[in-house]
């Protein structure tokens, strides 16, 4: 269908990278590149200038773009308009989630999805806040859900959850035998960090800076279980969100560190890019985001 053709096409364009584009698109390279011939003996000219390290379109190619994208949007408008008509939720949903949200919110999120609405083929990638936000940018995802601030210049940013964030460590740790804690008996402590571009590194960082504690020195992991880890072993302390460390403080494995009349709280929100075309999938799904938001 020349519609899967424009998409392919498209996505070259936006990548700017015959691999880049075949592996967004679970095709192989070689299938990219036939798709891209067909379409410049289609129209008689050359579409793109390949080079190893870059494609750059042509002026042809410019225009076929732009066109491109007008004849996608109407194509899925009239898939989303059909779909309303025969009343049956189908299709796909490619959700970005950040780490936080993505292993211990979307399971079962997708688990009440997957049965109400079982002709719905999901997928779930998981990263780091920054990474979801740029595979949305690039149209490599659906929806994005993701944590803390967000830039709002070119996203739909819509808030579907509060999550609670702690302080906690080891067991045995001297915080942990004070009743109550002040902000500056967190100073000259050794801390564990999830890494840049985190929403919860950005969260600690926030907090620390605007403590102005002195750090001791710092670790970084990329992920929350990492930083579980860590802290359970007694290298540090860290700010995690309750809902992460829920399980190892009910198993004793760490202690939350309580903050005298301090409560730390961030969004949970979900993003899309303002000019994105939407699908009866992707409408239910916000639905039930926005349903978590009412409970």
């Amino acid at each position: 269908m020349i519609v899967e053709t424009l998409r392919v096409f498209v996505a070259v364009a936006e990548q700017s990278n015959f691999s880049r584009a075949a592996e967004m698109l679970n095709l192989s390279q070689p299938g990219v590149s036939l798709h891209i011939r067909n379409l410049e003996n289609e129209f008689g000219t050359k579409l793109m200038h390949r080079s190893p390290k870059q494609v750059k379109l042509t002026e042809a190619g410019e225009l076929l773009y732009k066109r491109a994208k007008a004849i996608l949007a109407s194509y899925e408008a009239a898939k989303f308009d059909i779909q309303r008509l025969q009343d049956t939720v189908t299709g796909s949903l490619l959700i970005g989630a950040s780490f936080t949200i993505g292993e211990y919110i979307v399971p079962r999120l997708f688990a009440d999805f997957a049965e109400q609405y079982p002709q719905v083929e999901m997928s779930l990638t998981i990263g780091n806040t920054e990474e979801i936000i740029r595979a949305i940018r690039e149209n490599r995802m659906d929806i994005g859900l993701v944590e803390g601030r967000v830039p709002t210049t070119d996203l739909l940013v819509t808030p579907f959850m509060r999550d609670e964030l702690i302080i906690v460590a080891a067991a045995g740790h001297p915080l942990t035998r004070l009743p109550n804690t002040e902000p500056e008996f967190l100073h000259h402590q050794t801390w564990i960090l999830r890494e840049n571009g985190s929403g919860t590194r950005a969260f600690s960082d926030q907090f620390i800076n605007e403590n102005e504690l002195h750090v001791k020195r710092s670790y970084v992991f990329n992920s929350g279980q990492g930083v579980k880890e860590a802290v359970a072993a007694g290298l540090g302390i860290a700010l995690l969100s309750r809902r992460v460390a829920q399980r190892d403080l009910e198993a004793g494995y760490l202690i939350e560190i309580p903050l005298n009349d301090i409560h730390l709280e961030r969004n949970f929100s979900w993003i899309r890019m303002k000019d994105s075309i939407t699908t009866m999938a992707i409408d239910v799904f916000t639905q039930k985001l926005q349903g978590i938001s009412r409970k």
